[in-house]
């Protein structure tokens, strides 16, 4: 399967189990549908001005659509280094994870410092709701349902959980950095090897080598995820489940969770489809920033929410099946 699918592939199977293993459908959904099963108190539904703005530019694709948006960040020390946005269509059975760089740039003039100006620095001085209104300017005010935090001590606990990951190292990675609290000591040889709690988490949090920087980084963890899926579902499946209830934060409500699940037993790999921001690398006074590109990523809105048709699809397949032969 393809790499980029796997972060969805992960994020649904999550749910399915979450929900189905240890919460029934049976389990009086009337009562206690809007129950929180997870920790955290924000509230994304409750606490962001959710409503899609009028004026936009896609507010008829937004508001007719039935999508559930989830920001799903990956937290270290007040920092996300992991953004990405999984809208899943229920109806029609689709599934689109946007991967944001963390570098991305989005100015905020009361804040001083270049750092304070990348995306992944909102987190720490505006929460997940500061976050997820970036996330939604970046992409041009898609709406945004729910969110999940993960914390690198919680993959950690969960790694050793399921006994470790497997996985292929490109090249041996080894950096170092003694101010980092805690100190970070990053040292992996090259090779397959199964990587333990602490491993993982300097594996994840590695991105001085990679020759496309920190896409390269982002296509490292999917690769990650798609191990540790495969690993994931075994003996030790039911207590992996108990910890992630425990670790994970999230305002998805226990109703929402089960229909997610329900909806996603049926759902078909190939529907899902992973994507980045598009834009492109900049350096502004020494900085090194990643700007989103409005066109593009108008037209990656556009096709996750306003797919081509199967008959439109089969002739474009045509035309490039016959393209391909000339």
């Amino acid at each position: 399967m393809n790499n980029k699918k796997q972060f969805a592939l992960f994020f649904l199977i999550s749910f399915v189990i979450f929900t189905i293993a240890l919460m029934p459908v049976r389990f009086a959904l009337g009562k206690v549908g809007e129950v929180r099963i997870f920790g955290g108190s924000e509230s994304i539904m409750k606490d962001m001005d959710y409503i899609v703005d009028e004026s936009g530019p896609y507010y008829e694709l937004f508001s007719k659509s039935n999508r559930v948006n989830i920001l799903i960040l990956g937290d270290n020390d007040k920092l996300t280094d992991t953004i990405m946005l999984a809208s899943y269509d229920m109806k029609n059975q689709k599934v689109d994870v946007i991967s944001v760089p963390r570098d991305t740039y989005y100015p905020r003039p009361k804040y001083k410092g270049a750092a304070a100006q990348k995306i992944n620095a909102v987190y720490g001085s505006e929460g997940v709701i500061g976050t997820a209104k970036a996330v939604s300017d970046t992409l041009l005010g898609i709406p945004i349902n729910y969110y999940a935090i993960i914390e690198f001590s919680d993959v950690e606990k969960i790694v050793d959980k399921i006994g470790g990951v497997p996985m292929d190292i490109p090249f041996t990675m080894k950096y170092d950095d003694p101010y980092d609290k805690p100190p970070l000591h990053i040292y992996i040889e090259k090779g397959q090897q199964t990587l333990n709690g602490k491993k993982s988490v300097q594996f994840l949090r590695y991105r001085h080598g990679y020759p496309e920087g920190d896409i390269g980084r982002v296509k490292a963890q999917q690769q990650f995820i798609q191990s540790a899926v495969k690993q994931a579902i075994g003996p030790e499946l039911p207590s992996v489940v108990k910890l992630g209830l425990q670790e994970i934060d999230s305002d998805i409500t226990l109703g929402m969770a089960t229909k997610i699940a329900t909806k996603a037993i049926g759902l078909d790999t190939e529907n899902m489809s992973t994507y980045l921001t598009p834009g492109g690398p900049k350096t502004v006074n020494g900085a090194s920033y990643w700007f989103a590109d409005t066109t593009k990523v108008g037209e990656m809105i556009e096709q996750i929410y306003n797919p081509p048709s199967k008959d439109e699809s089969a002739s474009e397949d045509k035309a490039q099946n016959e393209e391909d032969k000339e």
